[in-house]
């Protein structure tokens, strides 16, 4: 099935610190892409996987769970790892949930981790029918494009399988579990305004990491994909200067490029 256009993924060769991107859940690697492209044009090395059963139709999904999803991430990393000598993470949404396994799981191999808007479970009845439900009922209304900017739209999907759903719940239920094993430096930015992810889910997250290193950023004027809203720009500049305190050779001639 070919990927919607717009949807690829992304990777380009910088230096010496790298950088894995992580979209979220029906999403793809638009919602990230200009992110993604602020980071190489800095001179990193930057890689935005497509997660499986993601950018092409949502019965592409329906066949796929977290364990596909995170090894595809977990594969991006370990390349990553293996050419460039400091690497961090970010993730949106899902993409957040995915960030924060990998920080649990490989330490201090990830030097730090930025997430936007990170789920950490599925709110309201609905997921406790899921069990059952996924059985009967093949999709719900899709959550794509919640953005406050005018004009910007999210490449996702307008259904949900509720396979996949009931693969993430319980995917969300075991990061839970996992996060005080998080030790990196963590910058978290979250909307107060976001109909997917209640702040909730950051507060959750914020409450049982272990890092010690922790900012908050809120950003007021965006909702979910805020990374193609209005404090989209933010969000760049700050994950910017975040990795440049803690990797200092990044925009410094003939490092970060590796020239």
């Amino acid at each position: 099935m070919p990927v919607l256009p717009g949807a690829e993924p992304f990777r380009h060769e910088g230096g010496e610190v790298g950088v894995l991107l992580c979209h979220g859940f029906t999403g793809s690697p638009q919602s990230l892409r200009p992110w993604a492209e602020y980071l190489a044009e800095r001179g990193l090395t930057v890689s935005l996987p497509l997660l499986p059963g993601h950018g092409t139709r949502w019965e592409d999904m329906q066949a796929t769970g977290w364990q596909d999803w995170y090894a595809e991430v977990e594969r991006e990393l370990r390349g990553l790892l293996e050419r460039c000598t400091r690497v961090f993470v970010f993730g949106l949404s899902m993409g957040g949930t995915l960030t924060l396994r990998l920080a649990a799981k490989h330490g201090d191999a990830i030097s730090g981790i930025v997430l936007v808007n990170p789920a950490n479970k599925l709110h309201g009845l609905s997921p406790y029918a899921l069990p059952v439900a996924r059985h009967f009922v093949r999709t719900t209304k899709g959550i794509a494009s919640d953005i406050a900017k005018p004009g910007s739209v999210e490449i996702g999907y307008d259904r949900v399988p509720l396979h996949s759903a009931h693969s993430m719940r319980v995917f969300f239920r075991m990061v839970d579990g996992e996060l005080p094993q998080v030790t990196q430096p963590l910058l978290l930015l979250h909307s107060p305004r976001d109909h997917v992810v209640p702040p909730a889910d950051s507060a959750r997250v914020l409450s049982r990491v272990s890092s010690r290193d922790v900012t908050e950023i809120l950003l007021e004027q965006s909702y979910h994909v805020a990374t193609l809203d209005h404090d989209a720009d933010r969000i760049f500049e700050e994950s910017y200067a975040f990795i440049g305190r803690l990797a200092p050779s990044v925009g410094k001639e003939g490092t970060a490029t590796g020239g």
